[in-house]
């Protein structure tokens, strides 16, 4: 026992200074030897669900795409207005109105049928068919337009139908992810993800004297056939109504812009208490501040909207407001520029009390604003009294013996052309109209019982004195 146990520590003793002597001279040559353990294993798919805390963009689809329709129009081209009776006579069908198809999206917005879209999309349609995302489909009734912001309000008979919630667009933020639902290219039910990159954005793309433009600008993909459709938050509330893309080739190349969903609540409100939208004035010309405008006026501020000039007894002044003033609030929403002003100023009626912060001077000033209508009234416009301005003409009777000239048993002869609709289809002063949507027109109270409840497209026919006759067409 005493060999034995003499044997092992002996073992030991020698194992313990060859580790030692090993380790020394390891080190002295400058290596370092280290045990390595091996990672745990795993798979690296994603998981069934989304991590507490990241987006999830499932819920706000869901919400969503069963709430988005596809729109199909039937527009009837204008005829040619410069054809010779002689060809008419041999080619009267070519000269007809044609049908045009047209295509987009719109937003279910309540569960008894109401849909929102844009003006673009239905404008001077004959037919408006609403698709659902079950493939059920609608004849719609275009309940109200209004081009001053691209919105129009339709309706389908229909009951229970799945609609997405009011957002508040005033509490969008630069940088929050959205998504834009829709049918681009009739790609039904199509879901893009983006974020909001700007607000506020002026892209000049409404040619309307009173138009509204401040777009919620994102990177969610959009293309030909989702005018129309939602852009909602990832609560899946609707936030705007996308609208249009900057693009020099027609399709998406990074950039949508939406009409934000304050301003269409608003329009969907008036169309559906006074069947037009009521819009309200401040009464100034405004300017975007810059540094160059700032330098030139002594400002020490490039945030707001610079007053530049007041309508004469109009409803800024009356209140206090004077040129060279800097708005930059309106009932405490901050404004820092033009777009942001006019948003805000669009979500009111005439007969409105708006409180109105100023800059002067450097010093804050309030002034309470009663918003005022076109006329600078602060009655409601209704859609009657607004007709013939809307049409930007006089109609007044035909003297007998043009209308045996002409072989005429009927009509109204356009003097007096100014900017409306008439002129903005082509219509050329001394034109005679013998018929609305192929009824009879004798008197200004044919055309106003033609008109008054019209929505969507209308046909206009006629001709002029020298025989030549055409056809026109606009939207209501």
């Amino acid at each position: 026992m005493k060999q034995l146990t003499g044997l092992i520590v002996a073992a030991l003793t020698g194992a313990i200074v060859s580790l030692g002597t090993y380790t020394y001279l390891d080190k002295k040559n400058g290596t370092l030897v280290e045990t390595i353990h091996q990672a745990p294993v795993q798979r690296v798919n994603y998981p069934l669900a989304a991590p507490e805390g990241s987006v999830n963009f499932v819920a706000a689809a869901n919400n969503s795409i069963h709430s988005v329709v596809h729109i199909k129009t039937k527009v009837m081209s204008s005829g040619n207005a410069n054809v010779h009776p002689f060809y008419r006579f041999f080619f009267d069908q070519g000269m007809m109105p044609q049908p045009q198809m047209g295509s987009g999206s719109g937003v279910i917005i309540s569960s008894d049928g109401y849909i929102l879209t844009n003006n673009h999309v239905i404008d001077k349609a004959a037919e408006v068919e609403v698709t659902l995302n079950d493939k059920r489909s609608y004849t719609a009734e275009v309940l109200g337009a209004d081009p001053n912001t691209d919105l129009a309000l339709l309706k389908i008979n229909e009951e229970e139908l799945p609609y997405i919630p009011y957002g508040n667009s005033e509490e969008v933020e630069v940088g929050e992810w959205v998504l834009a639902v829709g049918n681009p290219f009739n790609l039904t039910s199509t879901v893009t993800a983006g974020i909001v990159s700007a607000k506020g954005r002026n892209i000049d793309i409404l040619r309307e004297e009173y138009a509204i433009e401040s777009f919620i600008q994102t990177d969610a993909a959009v293309n030909p056939g989702n005018s129309g459709g939602a852009l909602v938050n990832t609560n899946g509330e609707l936030i705007g109504i996308n609208t249009a893309i900057a693009s020099n080739t027609g399709s998406y190349a990074g950039y949508s812009f939406a009409v934000p969903v304050n301003i269409a609540r608003k329009v969907v409100d008036d169309i559906l208490e006074f069947g037009k939208v009521q819009r309200a004035f401040i009464g100034v010309s405004i300017r975007d501040l810059n540094g160059k405008l700032a330098a030139e006026k002594g400002l020490n501020t490039t945030e707001g909207a610079y007053v530049n000039g007041l309508t004469k007894g109009g409803a800024a002044y009356a209140a206090g407001i004077r040129e060279g003033d800097i708005i930059v609030a309106v009932d405490g929403v901050k404004v820092k520029n033009v777009p942001e002003l006019q948003e805000k100023i669009g979500e009111y009626r005439p007969g409105d009390l708006a409180q109105v912060t100023v800059l002067r001077d450097d010093e804050l000033r309030k002034y309470d604003v009663e918003l005022r209508n076109r006329d600078g009234g602060t009655e409601m416009v209704t859609k009657a009294a607004d007709l013939l301005v809307q049409l930007g003409a006089e109609l007044t009777p035909i003297d007998e013996g043009n209308m045996r000239r002409l072989g005429l048993r009927n009509g109204l002869q356009v003097k007096n052309l100014s900017n409306g609709k008439l002129k903005g289809a082509g219509v050329k002063e001394g034109f005679i109209i013998t018929r609305i949507d192929r009824k009879t027109v004798q008197s200004s109270e044919d055309v106003m019982n033609a008109l008054n409840k019209k929505e969507g497209g209308v046909l206009i026919e006629g001709v002029y004195p020298n025989g030549l006759t055409a056809y026109y067409g606009f939207g209501m």
